[in-house]
């Protein structure tokens, strides 16, 4: 399994940071730009900016140290669309 690299299809989120890169990883994926995805998600393009940059986590911070604390891991998966 490919973790947190550019290109890979799956990501381990330890961090707000984590998300954020894994949103800007699947966003370029599906050949989007920010103002494009922010569009579809009724956001600003600054805050989606925010976002993929780990810059507005701190509640996302808190859930994933608890999920820690109870031994889960996080995970973004995206769907290969060629699969049945």
């Amino acid at each position: 399994m490919r973790t947190n690299q550019p290109g890979a299809r799956t990501w381990t989120i330890r961090s707000g940071a984590d998300l954020g890169r894994a949103i800007a990883d699947v966003r370029a994926l599906h050949g989007l730009t920010q103002e494009a995805l922010a569009e579809q998600a009724a956001i600003s393009r600054t805050y989606l900016a925010r976002i993929e940059t780990g810059m507005t986590v701190a509640m996302i911070e808190r859930v994933l140290r608890i999920l820690r604390r109870l031994g889960a891991e996080v995970t973004v998966s995206m769907r290969d669309n060629n699969a049945g």
